[in-house]
C-alpha cells in the first residue's frame, strides 16, 4: 500500500528567535566563570527568566555571587552525558532562561564521563582479556557516544541560552609534512567531543591571563579551526575588549530576531583576516586530519563559501580548489560510511 503524497510548503525565509549556545574556552585563569556570568546577564535583560549556574568546579561560581544575581546548582559526580541533561532539564523547568554549565568537560574525561564509560563498558564486554578489549575497542563507544547524542538532542530541544565553559589545555600532533613525521602544536585545545563544539553558535576562546578578552587569531591550526565567529554575530565582539553585559545584549537581541541587533560593541568588531589560497588549503589540510563528524565538515564548508569567494586564487587557483573539493567529499564520504 503507498502512503499518500506528502506536501511541502514553501514560503519566504524569514528570521525567527533561535537559542544562544556559547562555547567559552580556555584553561584554568582565563576568566571563563566571570565571563560567563557577564554574557548571561546581558542575555538575561533581554530574555528575561533567570540564570542558573550549573556548577562541577566545587563551588567555583559562589566565588562571585556578590557580584551577579543567578541559582546556584551543584553538581557532583558522577558526570555522565545523562546526568548532565537531568541537571539541564530541571534548571529550564524551574524557569531559567540562561543555563550557564560550569564546567563542561567533566562530561567528557572526569568520573562518569564519556571515558569513564567507555572503559566500564570493556570491563563489562572483555573484562581482564587484553586481546579482546582490543577487538571490542570501537562497539565499547556505542553506549557512551549514544548517551552523548541524548544530550546533545535533548539541549537542542530546549527553549533556553546556554554558556559552555570548557577546560583547555594545550596540545600537539604528530603530523606528516614533506614525508616527515613532524610534532606540530595545535595551542590550547578544548576537552570536549568534536559534535559539542560543532553545535555552538559562537566558540570563543580565552587565554591564560586574558581577563576574558577573547582571542579570534592564532598560528596554531588547532585554534584555529576550533574558533566560531559567524559574519552575522561579529557585530558583538571586539579583539581588545572583554566579554561583559553588553556583548551579551548584542547576542540576544540578534537571537530574538531583531533585524538590527544593535551598534557593534566596537568600531573594530572582531573578524578574521581573510587568509591565502595556501593558507586556506593548509588549514583544511588540518581540518580533515582531525575532525570526525561528516556533518561538520558539510557545514563547516557550507558555512565558508562567503569566505572562499573573498579569497586571491593563484593563476592554478582552479585546480587547487578542485583538489581540496575532492578531499573534502572523500572524507566525508568516509565518515558517513562509519
Amino acid at each position: 500500500m503507498n502512503a499518500p503524497a506528502r506536501k511541502f510548503e514553501a514560503k519566504p525565509a524569514v528570521r525567527e528567535q533561535v537559542p544562544l549556545l556559547i562555547g567559552l574556552i580556555g584553561p584554568s585563569g582565563s576568566g571563563k566563570t566571570k565571563s560567563a556570568l557577564r554574557l548571561a546577564t546581558g542575555i538575561q535583560a533581554v530574555t528575561g527568566g533567570e540564570i542558573d549556574v550549573i556548577d562541577t568546579e566545587a563551588k567555583r561560581a559562589l566565588h562571585y555571587a556578590d557580584e551577579f544575581k543567578f541559582n546556584h546548582v551543584q553538581f557532583d559526580a558522577p558526570f555522565g552525558s545523562l546526568d548532565y541533561l537531568a541537571a539541564i532539564q530541571q534548571s529550564v523547568a524551574r524557569g531559567a532562561k540562561v543555563v550557564v554549565i560550569d564546567s563542561m568537560s567533566h562530561e567528557h574525561e572526569s568520573t562518569g564521563g564519556l571515558i569513564d564509560l567507555h572503559e566500564a563498558e570493556l570491563d563489562r564486554l572483555a573484562g581482564s582479556d587484553y586481546g579482546k578489549r582490543e577487538r571490542v575497542k570501537m562497539l565499547a563507544w556505542q553506549k557512551p557516544k549514544a548517551n552523548r547524542r541524548k544530550l546533545i538532542n535533548g539541549i537542542l530541544q530546549l527553549n533556553c541560552n546556554f554558556i559552555f565553559c570548557f577546560r583547555a589545555k594545550e596540545t600537539v600532533k604528530p603530523t606528516k609534512i614533506n614525508g616527515k613525521t613532524e610534532i606540530v602544536p595545535q595551542g590550547f585545545m578544548p576537552i570536549a567531543g568534536d559534535e559539542f563544539l560543532f553545535e555552538q553558535t559562537a566558540n570563543i576562546l580565552l587565554m591564560p591571563k586574558s581577563g576574558g578578552v577573547p582571542t579570534w587569531q592564532s598560528d596554531n591550526v588547532g585554534e584555529k579551526l576550533m574558533m566560531k565567529l559567524p559574519n552575522y554575530l561579529a557585530h558583538a565582539f571586539s579583539e581588545k575588549a572583554p566579554l561583559d553585559e553588553q556583548t551579551g545584549k548584542l547576542l540576544a537581541t540578534w537571537a530574538r530576531g531583531d533585524k538590527a541587533a544593535a551598534e557593534p560593541k566596537s568600531k573594530t568588531p572582531a573578524t578574521e583576516p581573510v587568509p591565502t589560497a595556501d593558507e586556506y588549503v593548509a588549514r583544511w589540510d588540518g581540518l580533515l586530519d582531525i575532525v570526525t563528524s561528516a556533518k561538520q565538515l558539510r557545514d563547516t564548508w557550507q558555512e565558508q563559501a562567503e569566505l572562499r569567494e573573498k579569497i586571491q586564487w593563484p593563476d592554478d587557483g582552479d585546480k587547487m580548489f578542485n583538489e581540496l573539493l575532492a578531499r573534502v567529499k572523500k572524507q566525508i564520504k568516509t565518515l558517513d560510511g562509519k
